[in-house]
C-alpha cells in the first residue's frame, strides 16, 4: 500500500476544517431546532422534541412565514423560467459576432461586480420615480434578473463554444428548418446544461436578500422575512424554519440532479438504439 505524503494529511485536515466552517452553522441550527418546549436559542438543549416545527404551522404572532415562502417560490420559478429562456436566446445570438457584441457582453458581466444593494436601490428608485408600484413581482423580479441572467449567459456561452455544429448541419441536410433544428437537435443535446441554468436561476433567486431588500415593496420574500424575524423572535421556531428551508433547498437540488440523470440515461439509451439500428 502506497504511503501518503505529509502534504496529503495537511490538505485533508484543511479540507475537513473548511467543511466544518461551511456546514457547521447549518448543522448547529438544525440541532437547536429540535429543542424541547422550554428550549432557547443556545446550548445546552432543554429536551428534544418536534415542538418548534409544529409551532411553525400554528398562527404566528409575528411575521408571515408561509406567505413569504409562497412569494419566494413563485418569484424563484419566474426568475428560473426567464433566465433559461433568455440565456438560451443569448447563447444562440452570441454564436456569431455582431456589431457591439463585445460591449454588450461586458455590460452583462458588469452587473455581477456592482454591489447588490446599489442595484436594489437603483431599481427601486426607477420604479418609484416612474410612478410604477414597487412590488416583489415587478421591481423585485427585475432586480433579481440582473443577478441570475449573467450566470445563465456565461454557462450558455461556454456550452455553445463547445457545441459540435455538425449535428445542426446534418439536420439541415435532412431538410430540417432552423426552428426544427433548434427544437429537435440543439435543445435535447444541451438539456442537462439547461437544467443547471434553471437550478442556478431558482436557487439564486430563492435566497437572494440584498437585491430584493429595496425592491420587494410591502410584501417580504422569505429571506427578508427571516431577517425581520431575527429582531423579534426569541424562540427556536426560527431555527425550525431555517431547517425546513434548508431541507427544501436540498430537495430542489436533488430533484434537478435526478432530472439530469434521467436525461442522460435516455440519451444513452437512444444512442445505443441508434447504433443497433445502423448495424
Amino acid at each position: 500500500m502506497e504511503k501518503r505524503s505529509r502534504s496529503f494529511y495537511v490538505l485533508a485536515a484543511f479540507f475537513a476544517v473548511f467543511l466544518v466552517f461551511l456546514y457547521g452553522p447549518t448543522i448547529t441550527i438544525a440541532i437547536l431546532s429540535f429543542q424541547g418546549p422550554q428550549g432557547g436559542l443556545t446550548f445546552p438543549m432543554r429536551g428534544v422534541s418536534l415542538h418548534w416545527f409544529h409551532d411553525l404551522f400554528e398562527q404566528q404572532a409575528v411575521g408571515d412565514i408561509w406567505g413569504s415562502f409562497s412569494r419566494s417560490l413563485t418569484l424563484g420559478l419566474m426568475v428560473m423560467v426567464t433566465t433559461v429562456v433568455v440565456s438560451v436566446m443569448g447563447g444562440l445570438a452570441f454564436r456569431k459576432r455582431f456589431p457591439g457584441s463585445g460591449a454588450i457582453f461586458y455590460l452583462i458581466i458588469t452587473s455581477l461586480v456592482i454591489p447588490s444593494i446599489l442595484v436594489s436601490l437603483g431599481v427601486g428608485l426607477i420604479f418609484s420615480q416612474s410612478g410604477l408600484a414597487v412590488h416583489w413581482s415587478t421591481s423585485g423580479f427585475g432586480a433579481q434578473l440582473t443577478w441570475t441572467l449573467p450566470f445563465g449567459l456565461l454557462i450558455m456561452f461556454a456550452v455553445f463554444n463547445r457545441f459540435d455544429k455538425s449535428y445542426e448541419e446534418a439536420a439541415r441536410d435532412q431538410g430540417a428548418s432552423a426552428w426544427q433544428t433548434v427544437r429537435y437537435v440543439v435543445l435535447p443535446i444541451i438539456a442537462p446544461m439547461l437544467i443547471g441554468v434553471a437550478l442556478f436561476g431558482f436557487t439564486l433567486s430563492y435566497d437572494e436578500f440584498a437585491r430584493t431588500l429595496l425592491t420587494a415593496g410591502s410584501y417580504n420574500t422569505l429571506p427578508l422575512e427571516i431577517y425581520g424575524m431575527t429582531t423579534n423572535v426569541t424562540t427556536p421556531v426560527i431555527f425550525a424554519l431555517g431547517t425546513l428551508t434548508t431541507a427544501f433547498s436540498f430537495g430542489i437540488i436533488g430533484l434537478f440532479l435526478a432530472i439530469v440523470v434521467i436525461l442522460n440515461k435516455r440519451r444513452s439509451r437512444h444512442g445505443s438504439d441508434a447504433g443497433k439500428g445502423m448495424v
